[in-house]
């Protein structure tokens, strides 16, 4: 039987997407020796106005007008998908990858995982025109289901909870295309980690309270003075910033940890996030999916900081619900929570018993588990059709 392929399809609108595609795609390489995978992001198959609509004003939305995103997120998923809007919308994007779709044919994949609604759109397009006939999975990397997301024709749906498989099938996806596995996270945050040894080899303190304050990977937020309000707290912890590749923000950073030797920590883009993780009592943190995932994945309780509206404040209600992360909606607020925290252990002892409860680190290879077995016995990669011939 010839080598099976699995392809998974992102796009970099954020972090969280691509994050997700390559934990499945590294947990495939690692646990599927006779399967051959690819990821490719859609952004670099489409034209550079095409990439700055997706990636670009996305991101100076929900940093510079939060509450404007918070309201174009709800209309949209409230919107008609087959409405005018929603017609041109997709008909704007199929006009754009064109390049995507040669690269999909190019690797001929006998199944497809899509972790962002655009190529799925696409790709629905092309099967309900009867141009392509491989199965489709989409995997939903927020504990919310946006309308975007509800697509006729995909072979399967990942649902991040049991709730979002829920919504699934009350917006009439067959039950049996629904599969509530979680959200994928890289391989590192389904390991084992010792607290000693990656205090031992990161320079932390193993025994001392540890708290790590998270900006994403490109540093958002006023990590410095976040970082300089919580030094202030008359409490007895180290702290831990990550300032992703955010070099201002780093620079600014190492400066006040010059004033807090060996209790401010700076780190610019790393690897070794779950390491980190491992030795932190707490997280405060954006509540992007795949972040609360791995956080739940390693069962550290959050203080989720100022979601913005729109799948951060679902992700957010998720957490806060199940009793894994309470919410700060602005600096003081933060103060108050970490303070109450440090001053009642079994609270926080409490909050990372619920984490773990709710955590799937194995979300990935259930997802995998599940394309294989459908994949079983069917006929190796199927094509595109071309009409034309």
């Amino acid at each position: 039987m010839p080598q099976q392929k699995i392809l998974f399809l992102s796009v970099s609108a954020g972090a969280g997407h691509m994050r997700a595609a390559e934990a499945l795609r590294l947990t495939a390489e690692a646990s599927l020796p006779d399967v051959e995978t690819r990821h490719l992001d859609a952004m670099d198959y489409v034209p550079s106005a095409f990439r700055k609509l997706y990636t670009d004003f996305y991101i100076t939305l929900i940093s510079s007008y939060p509450t404007l995103w918070g309201v174009l997120y709800q209309r949209s998923s409230e919107a008609d998908p087959d409405g005018p809007m929603q017609k041109l919308r997709r008909a704007m994007e199929r006009l754009g990858t064109g390049d995507l779709r040669k690269a999909i044919n190019a690797f001929a994949p006998d199944a497809i995982v899509c972790t962002h609604f655009l190529p799925a759109e696409m790709l629905m397009h092309e099967i309900r025109r009867e141009r392509f006939a491989v199965p489709v999975w989409l995997q939903v990397t927020d504990f919310d289901l946006h309308g975007m997301w509800v697509i006729p024709r995909m072979t399967g749906f990942f649902a991040a909870s049991d709730e979002i498989a829920f919504r699934m099938k009350a917006n009439r996806i067959d039950a049996g295309r629904v599969h509530a596995t979680g959200i994928p996270v890289m391989p590192e945050f389904t390991q084992p980690q010792d607290r000693r040894t990656c205090a031992e080899r990161l320079g932390l303190d193993p025994a001392k309270q540890t708290i790590m304050l998270m900006g994403g990977g490109a540093g958002v937020g006023k990590l410095d003075e976040v970082a300089a309000a919580l030094m202030r707290l008359e409490h007895d912890f180290q702290l831990i910033v990550l300032a992703g590749r955010n070099e201002a923000a780093l620079a600014r950073l190492k400066t006040h940890a010059a004033e807090y030797p060996g209790r401010l920590f700076p780190f610019g883009f790393t690897n070794e996030v779950p390491r980190l993780m491992a030795c932190s009592d707490l997280v405060i943190t954006k509540p992007g999916g795949l972040t609360t995932s791995e956080c739940l994945a390693m069962g550290v309780p959050m203080v989720v900081y100022a979601p913005v509206p729109g799948q951060e404040e679902r992700n957010a209600d998720y957490v806060l619900e199940q009793g894994a992360a309470l919410k700060a909606i602005d600096l003081i607020s933060l103060e108050y929570r970490v303070c109450q925290l440090l001053a009642e252990p079994q609270r926080l002892a409490r909050m990372r018993a619920c984490a773990r409860r709710l955590g799937q680190p194995q979300a990935a290879q259930r997802v995998l588990e599940i394309v294989r077995a459908e994949l079983e016995g069917q006929p190796s990669a199927a094509k595109w059709v071309d009409h034309r011939a």
